[in-house]
């Protein structure tokens, strides 16, 4: 039946189908901003969207919102790896469901893509507040049950993770996604479970990046790749995410630029200011001696 309707509506009942897999609701008005159409146009979607899959939302005249159901399958084929990007740019328009345009443009391969179901659910607890009940395998202690409270997902550039309140540790901390199985949603957070108490992620760093002193031979290319100016690139990041954007671009973090390689065409001036961040163990090259003693 999807074969017979246009492109426009199919790409409408893919927001519709997106929207209740990774919100867990959508209004009609949602819909009609979105793309906007008619406010019958948006009706007779709907309405081929519930004959279309009958079981996947209820309506509830309270709300004045569809609500998806314990049954809900999703119609459209929703790609996991697209789909985050897009959650990360906000960008939910329902073509990755129904087949983008492809332009002649290649990224590496990702070797780890998490549950397109998992995701969903991870999300759904993030955009209504809620805590999540997991089972998570972790390196050090193998599978388990834990509570979580997500309040972001973040891409370090080789893995998703989700930050989130851990209720075991009481702690926030960073979680891998592809490491998740069988979420289901809790009650609502407490107030320090949320993310105006996470410390780490609220608190800004500067890092000041600068051509490696000793590894680079023509500064001004790196310079050029990085658009510094005046010979630094000077970023404010999140104490939280800091090591993982170190690692990604290969910074050297010693005191004295002393890693060799050819990799490190960078190196961090100013290591004091890394100083009380965690995962910093990723950090090439920096320890915590040579941020206090600088």
């Amino acid at each position: 039946m999807l074969e017979t309707i246009s492109f426009s509506q199919r790409q409408r009942l893919a927001y519709i189908d997106f929207c209740l897999m990774f919100k867990g609701a959508i209004y009609r008005q949602d819909l009609i901003s979105r793309f906007e159409v008619g406010l019958s146009a948006g009706s007779r979607d709907f309405t081929l969207y519930k004959e279309l899959a009958p079981y996947n939302l209820i309506y509830d005249p309270r709300e004045k919102r569809y609500f998806q159901t314990e049954d809900f399958i999703p119609v459209f084929e929703h790609d996991a790896r697209k789909t985050l990007i897009k959650l990360a740019n906000e960008i939910s328009d329902g073509f990755d469901a129904i087949g983008d345009i492809h332009f002649p443009v290649e990224s590496a391969s990702s070797l780890n893509v998490p549950d397109i179901f998992v995701v969903a659910k991870v999300v759904q607890a993030i955009v209504n507040k809620k805590a999540i009940s997991v089972i998570y395998t972790s390196l050090s202690s193998g599978s388990g049950a834990r509570e979580l409270v997500p309040h972001s997902i973040v891409d370090n550039g080789q893995r998703w993770h989700v930050r989130a309140f851990d209720r075991k540790s009481q702690s926030f901390r960073d979680f891998v996604l592809t490491r998740i199985s069988k979420v289901s949603l809790k009650s609502n957070p407490d107030e320090h479970e949320t993310i105006d108490n996470d410390e780490q992620w609220q608190r800004m760093i500067p890092l000041e990046v600068v051509p490696h002193p000793k590894n680079v031979k023509y500064p001004t290319a790196i310079e050029l790749d990085y658009n510094m100016e005046g010979g630094v690139l000077t970023l404010s990041v999140r104490a939280a995410m800091a090591g993982y954007l170190l690692r990604r671009w290969n910074v050297d973090c010693t005191k004295h630029a002393s890693l060799r390689t050819g990799e490190y065409q960078l190196w961090l001036r100013n290591q004091q200011g890394l100083i009380n961040a965690d995962n910093l163990a990723i950090a090439p090259g920096y320890t915590v001696d040579d941020a206090i003693y600088q």
